[in-house]
């Protein structure tokens, strides 16, 4: 019985069967052809629940085969590299062998085992087994920054196995404070440590402390923990406990996928009906982040599989497959080509969303397969090829004077009910202004024209604000082009509560710099006559203004210089 393991695994050969079982509590490659094949078992736990099958003996244990370090002056040896499960186990076996290993570092924390609670001590005098940083792939680290833009400074941060926790931590060298309390610690924390970014100071519990349960790595990171302080190894049933990780102020918890249906059912640890690796500790730290204050639930994955062939954005979980997280737990999920917020969304919101992250040349198949599973209306059918998602070089952020941040993106194919509240939250004169009439119902085709666009000859950018539910949008802005002119209409409108306070000027001109990109030769515009303070904005824009008045309407031609 053993958590994930590495180097040779004798006892998991085929002639070896007939003398072991093995029994993983997550697999590892070096066992999982011999548990494919049914020649040994995978028990599916959730991480933090593990030491409990051991106190209570529903899971016996004869002998508990561990590596130490020698003992100090106290006789204390330290259980190193893996303190995980390892404590539990040496508090329930009936016969505790242990290889006293000088190269073994000394970590620190909740982390001893005295001499005499060792029954056989073997000396020993190995290297242990380094585990270098995989490669990263572009997919990985574009994922990477995604994760990281949804990083706060002072957040306390979780990172899984795989490489894409792994690119996340590239990324977070701008990051200030930052917090670790993590089952497992690899390479790339060291230099996020030895460049002040992990502090540990703001964190609610264990103050700054790096606390994890085990590390896979180089000597490199076994000498930095070796007798270092900053460091906290503790068991899982501390550091895996939801209520703890709870209780971390702005907790991030970063886990992995191998697929997702579009109900936001999470696959981790098979392969349809084939298991791969384990349950982990992807729920415990889910549950536990989404319930701390401020805290975010992240599960991440690439969009494709098996060099594109086939997309792990899915209708339905591959047959056989198992969800470790289920619709009900998500919040975020991360690809490559963004992130979707499902928490509290609706399953045509979550399918919607989905599709926007999956890879471009899936999303017409997953829409056609959600209308026909009836997770979105049919009337979203002639949408099919402009789910389209805006470049994340549109977007930007815009300080007001009171500190307030505004941040500034494209608009996503989920904002259609975003949009709708805005337009909601227009009074009649804002709306005259804007539409040049009085209405009190925008249609819902209007709100999909806004929604459903190029990015290019058609580009929207929305102006929005953190909310507790995820983000309001208080302000839009768009602009059309005109092939034959290549020139492009612009429109804004901002919502009444934010007036005056620069917002619109900072919009126009940032829909500037976007055409001016996109080689556009200028803006047009029709503005109410007694619009006064568009005709200001527009006045301010730095173009070659020509102006004419039809009736009680001002047109405008503003021509880039």
């Amino acid at each position: 019985m053993h958590l994930l393991t590495f180097g040779e695994a004798p006892y998991a050969h085929k002639e070896m069967t007939q003398f072991f079982r093995v029994n993983s509590f997550f697999i590892a490659e070096n066992v999982r052809g011999i548990i494919q094949e049914g020649m040994g078992d995978y028990t599916p736990i959730h991480l933090s629940d593990i030491p409990g099958l051991f106190n209570s003996g529903q899971l016996p244990l004869d002998v508990a085969l561990i590596q130490v370090t020698p003992p100090d002056a106290r006789g204390m040896c330290s259980l190193g590299v893996s303190v995980d499960v390892v404590k539990s186990a040496t508090e329930n076996a009936g016969l505790v062998i242990a290889q006293v290993n000088p190269n073994m570092p000394r970590t620190l924390g909740d982390s001893f085992i005295h001499v005499y609670d060792i029954d056989v001590l073997v000396p020993v005098d190995d290297p242990l087994i380094e585990v270098p940083s995989l490669p990263l792939t572009d997919e990985t680290k574009q994922i990477g920054e995604h994760i990281a833009s949804l990083i706060d400074d002072g957040a306390t941060i979780e990172v899984g196995i795989g490489r894409i926790p792994q690119a996340l931590l590239g990324f977070l060298k701008d990051k200030r404070d930052l917090g670790i309390h993590t089952e497992m610690i690899s390479d790339r924390i060291i230099e996020l440590v030895e460049a002040g970014v992990v502090t540990g100071t703001r964190k609610s519990v264990d103050r700054g402390k790096i606390v994890t349960s085990f590390c896979l790595g180089t000597r490199r990171l076994y000498d930095l923990i070796d007798n270092n302080p900053v460091f906290a190894f503790h068991p899982t049933e501390y550091v895996n406990s939801p209520y703890v990780i709870s209780q971390q102020e702005k907790m991030v918890a970063v886990n992995v996928a191998l697929e997702i249906d579009l109900t936001g059912q999470v696959c981790a640890d098979s392969l349809g009906s084939k298991f791969f690796s384990g349950v982990g500790g992807q729920v415990d730290f889910n549950r536990g982040a989404a319930k701390a204050h401020g805290g975010k639930a992240i599960i991440a994955l690439p969009s494709t599989a098996r060099d594109g062939k086939v997309s792990r954005i899915v209708t339905r979980l591959s047959p056989g497959a198992g969800v470790v997280t289920t619709r009900a737990g998500l919040n975020y999920v991360v690809t490559e080509y963004g992130v979707a917020y499902l928490h509290g969304k609706s399953i045509q919101e979550r399918a919607l969303a989905l599709i926007c992250i999956a890879h471009p040349n899936y999303r017409a198949q997953l829409l056609r397969e959600a209308i026909e599973a009836k997770y979105i209306s049919a009337s979203m059918a002639d949408m099919e090829g402009k789910i389209l998602v805006g470049p994340k070089e549109l977007r930007t952020t815009y300080l007001l004077e009171n500190g307030t941040q505004i941040n500034f993106r494209p608009i996503h194919p989920t904002d259609e009910p975003r949009m709708r509240d805005l337009f909601y939250a227009l009074s009649q004169q804002t709306i005259y202004y804007r539409f040049m009439s009085f209405t009190k119902i925008i249609p819902r085709r209007q709100i999909q024209d806004f929604v459903y666009i190029d990015h290019r000859n058609d580009v929207t950018i929305v102006a929005t604000v953190p909310e507790a539910h995820g983000e309001d949008i208080i302000a839009v802005g768009s602009y059309y082009l005109d092939a034959k002119t290549n020139m492009a209409e612009v429109a804004f409108v901002v919502r009444d509560d934010w007036h005056n306070r620069g917002i619109g000027t900072f919009l126009l001109r940032y829909l500037i710099r976007i055409a001016r990109r996109n080689g556009i030769r200028g803006f047009t515009a029709e503005v109410l006559n007694d619009n006064k303070p568009m005709q200001a904005v527009f006045n301010k824009s730095n173009c070659k203004i020509t102006t004419k008045f039809t009736g009680n309407v001002v047109s405008y031609q503003m021509a880039f210089e």
